[in-house]
């Protein structure tokens, strides 16, 4: 799976912050689909350049009953609208390839099958 497509899905569900990001889409893929910093945060921002997520900064304080205490920042993204449709357009393309692929392995060259009936060499 593309990198942009597993973090389309992801943020589909609710905002996240890269490190969760990261998590989720492991999470989702059974530990599949491993985004580290390299990727992801240079994916984000293009994202985000392209308009398909949305980014805001929070404060994490150590003890959020500490009011005078500071933290460090937390960048959250969330899907736009364009972000939406380009995940929708993913899908679709993706389903399309898939359903291509299965009837060309399905297809009349036998491969991806083995002909009923037919044994295999040295039974």
């Amino acid at each position: 799976m593309e990198p942009e497509l597993a973090v389309l899905a992801v943020l589909s569900e609710e905002s996240l912050y890269g490190y969760a990001i990261t998590k989720a889409a492991a999470a989702r893929s059974r530990g599949e689909i491993k985004l580290g910093p390299g990727v992801l945060y240079p994916l984000l921002a293009g994202m985000e350049k392209q308009g398909l997520i949305l980014s805001t900064w929070e404060a994490v304080k150590a003890d959020p009953d500490d009011e005078a205490a500071t933290g460090r920042r937390r960048k959250w993204y969330r899907l736009s609208a364009k972000g939406r449709k380009r995940l929708e357009q993913r899908i679709k393309a993706h389903r399309e390839y898939h359903a291509m692929m299965e009837a060309f392995l399905e297809g009349g060259s036998g491969l991806g099958r083995r002909a009923e009936g037919a044994k295999e060499v040295g039974s």
